[in-house]
């Protein structure tokens, strides 16, 4: 049994495996409209979501299978105080695979823990979004048909944005790729993130000074429910955004993605342009995880590249959105490349590292 948790738990090999499951998906769909007859997605939805939660709902529905859970859990014994790990137990009893989004980070991955059946992260807290990332990634290739050799723009909040995060993980793995980061200084990329690409990362501090560099501008919202203050939401919400002016800019294939939903970063005079990718890229996000909802429930997958050795550890994590505030769970640890010890469920380095 395997689990997404991020994005580098699938080795390079079988996300593009998966990437062609999908576009044979795409090729041939009633070939697989009945591939997984009889099985049952649970979504589990801590967290609101429009297209994470409907893209996972009409993949599975799409290859014949049906779909249960919440999508708000205050509508589930959560409200009554229920932990992750009990609801996963009970949910392991009624379906065949989780889709799980949590507002803390590191829900899903105490899920793996505790389930049954096979996990996927469908984005906790700011830290990870490995399904979004799939969805990039197919994107890119059905835009520009490869994933090497590119510059990517990273725009907007770069903090707290967990589909930057996990791209730059999964990009990092192929040669040739920049990395443009695009953010106030307050949304900067996170130093975990960023020293996996030390060399391969370039920050600017606007928009038109990248754009003519770009092969791919990813851009993000700044998003209010990651900061505690709203006043430095309102003075940031409105920090870089793409109009059709700056577009002109931008060579002529480049692509605009964006994991979407938008608020003002992507000004409406920007849809019109056959470079504004991002409303195909939500329809990718349904056959990549039609392909990975198959992949898990069917197919035998290889040991996992990236496994960090966690170990048990006595600190407590200090990160407020981490899911070791709320739940008790067996505190867990990992050295990362720098030889600092992190919180195994949201990346945080711990305090007497």
């Amino acid at each position: 049994m395997r689990h997404l948790i991020d994005s580098t738990d699938l080795s390079v090999k079988e996300t593009q495996e998966i990437l062609n499951l999908a576009l044979d998906i795409i090729e041939n769909r009633t070939m697989y409209s009945h591939v997984c007859a009889g099985k049952k997605l649970a979504t589990l939805f801590y967290e609101p979501s429009t297209r994470t939660r409907l893209s996972f709902t009409a993949a599975m529905m799409e290859l014949g299978g049906n779909v249960l859970g919440f999508s708000d859990a205050s509508t589930s014994s959560v409200s009554k105080g229920e932990t992750v790990a009990d609801t996963v137990r009970v949910v392991s009893a009624f379906a065949d695979i989780i889709a799980m989004r949590h507002y803390k980070e590191g829900g899903p991955f105490v899920a793996s823990q505790y389930s049954r059946i096979p996990v996927i992260n469908a984005g906790d807290g700011g830290n990870a979004h490995p399904t979004q990332t799939l969805t990039d990634l197919l994107s890119i290739r059905r835009e520009l048909g490869h994933l090497d050799n590119l510059t990517i723009g990273l725009c907007g909040d770069l903090k707290y944005g967990r589909t930057v995060h996990s791209l730059i993980k999964a990009m990092n793995r192929y040669e040739g790729v920049k990395f443009v980061l695009i953010a106030p200084a307050e949304l900067r990329l996170p130093d975990h993130i960023k020293n996996l690409a030390p060399t391969k990362c370039v920050e600017t501090a606007t928009l038109e000074e990248a754009l003519p560099t770009l092969d791919v501008l990813y851009m993000t919202r700044v998003q209010q429910e990651r900061f505690a203050n709203k006043d430095d939401y309102e003075r940031l919400k409105d920090s870089f955004v793409l109009d059709a002016r700056k577009m002109q800019l931008a060579k002529e294939k480049m692509i605009v993605l964006h994991p979407l939903p938008r608020v003002k970063e992507i000004s409406p005079d920007v849809d019109s342009d056959s470079r504004a990718a991002y409303f195909r890229q939500v329809e990718n996000g349904k056959f990549v995880r039609m392909a990975l909802i198959y992949t898990l429930l069917h197919k035998t997958t290889e040991t996992r590249e990236h496994s960090e050795s966690l170990s048990v550890t006595e600190e407590p994590c200090t990160n407020r959105r981490c899911i070791t505030a709320t739940e008790p769970v067996e505190r867990l640890s990992y050295e990362d490349h720098d030889g600092k010890r992190r919180c195994a469920y949201c990346n945080h380095v711990l305090a007497n590292s």
